[in-house]
């Protein structure tokens, strides 16, 4: 299926707006307890609970504009339903905090995996957006490998260590800022590798 003509601000708002919401309703509710069934519940775990189904709601949305979803957008929705889930079956947060770690080292080994086999699978994802030579694609492979793994350790650091509200506010700040920061500091790897288009003509 080949990409939609869509406006620039939506996939963005669809990307991080479940984020968003999840730490605008923390907020709210995170001095309140809920009694469901017999069982009270923290804001947290409401929070949660009201979370997954807006991933998967925003994550449903942007294929039917886009017309297609990553392999990192498919399994950020898995892994969020499974940790998720299981954060609001057995009333602890832990297991929500643990999802980041769990997918950003889930990432790490993808990447390691297709360097291993000599393959950039970053290059699969992003290729359209970054037409980087093969070198160049190694490179940024490895270093985005190696930036997930440190991602992976700084959430358990954060989660172990800190307040749940430092947790939340580095989950939804922290960590996009981090990812930006870390793309916008590989851009002499992307100016040295980048194919000229008007060369390959």
């Amino acid at each position: 299926m080949t990409d939609k003509q869509i406006k620039p601000w939506v996939k963005p708002a669809l990307e991080f707006g479940p984020i968003l919401a999840f730490f605008a309703g923390y907020v709210f509710l995170k001095d309140r307890e809920f009694m469901i069934g017999g069982v009270t519940y923290s804001g947290f775990i409401l929070m949660t609970a009201l979370f997954i189904p807006i991933l998967a709601l925003s994550t449903f949305l942007l294929w039917r504009i886009t017309g297609k979803l990553s392999v990192m957008q498919i399994m950020t929705l898995v892994l969020v339903t499974v940790f998720g889930g299981l954060t609001i079956w057995l009333n602890d947060e832990r297991f929500f905090k643990m999802k980041p770690t769990m997918i950003y080292l889930l990432f790490a080994g993808i990447l390691g995996f297709g360097l291993l086999r000599g393959s950039s699978y970053l290059s699969l994802v992003m290729g359209e957006a970054l037409p980087l030579d093969y070198e160049g694609w190694k490179k940024f492979t490895f270093r985005m490998m190696l930036f997930f793994v440190a991602l992976a350790i700084a959430n358990e650091l954060v989660w172990r260590t800190m307040s749940t509200d430092a947790w939340v506010k580095f989950k939804t700040f922290g960590l996009p800022i981090a990812m930006f920061a870390f793309i916008f500091s590989q851009s002499g790897l992307f100016a040295r590798h980048t194919i000229q288009k008007d060369k390959e003509r």
